[in-house]
């Protein structure tokens, strides 16, 4: 069976963003952006929330014109090249997407979870993955701490009526500043 990992960034202070939406303070190094290549190769089809997508659908498609950041110019093509599937009620149709999931979100993610491939990777956000939670869908999380606080913004995890155990399985300083953790369900 595929699993589904969660891939986010977060400040210190345990933000995804910064108060005012902005994303500019993640730094991807050499160590970082390895590791998260390596999560890239993994899997076969990235996943995204409708507010991560925006991001992302405006960004990757020409990012080669808009950096020359190492990170950036290997990063764009296998974006490009992976099938995304992004979930939202609201949107209707994007470009560069294989499909979009607006209802029946736990049937619709385990069907793909039995299917055939390599790992779904869900990249940022907190909505869809807090959603992913409750329903027992994700199975490893990997979280990059960056040195900085931002004082506001949404949470990684958005509030919870029952507690979640997590297991760590493994932690890594990457370019000496940012800490990689993972974990899995137990």
């Amino acid at each position: 069976m595929r699993k589904i990992i969660f891939w986010v960034h977060t400040s210190i202070d345990g933000h995804i963003d910064g108060p005012n939406g902005e994303f500019d303070w993640p730094v991807m190094g050499e160590d970082l952006s390895a590791y998260s290549e390596t999560l890239s190769k993994r899997s076969d089809t990235f996943l995204y929330g409708r507010g991560v997508w925006e991001g992302m659908v405006a960004f990757w498609p020409n990012a080669e014109s808009m950096s020359d950041h190492p990170h950036v110019l290997k990063f764009a093509p296998l974006w490009r090249e992976t099938p995304k599937i992004v979930f939202s009620r609201t949107l209707k149709e994007t470009d560069w997407t294989s499909r979009i999931i607006g209802d029946d979100l736990a049937e619709q993610v385990a069907e793909l979870k039995r299917q055939d491939g390599k790992d779904l990777l869900l990249t940022g956000g907190s909505s869809l993955a807090a959603a992913l939670t409750e329903h027992g869908l994700i199975d490893e999380y990997h979280i990059a701490v960056h040195p900085v606080v931002l004082g506001g913004g949404r949470p990684l995890f958005v509030p919870r009526d029952e507690r979640l155990g997590l297991r760590l399985t493994e932690s890594r300083t990457c370019d000496s500043q940012v800490v990689v953790m993972r974990y899995e369900r137990p």
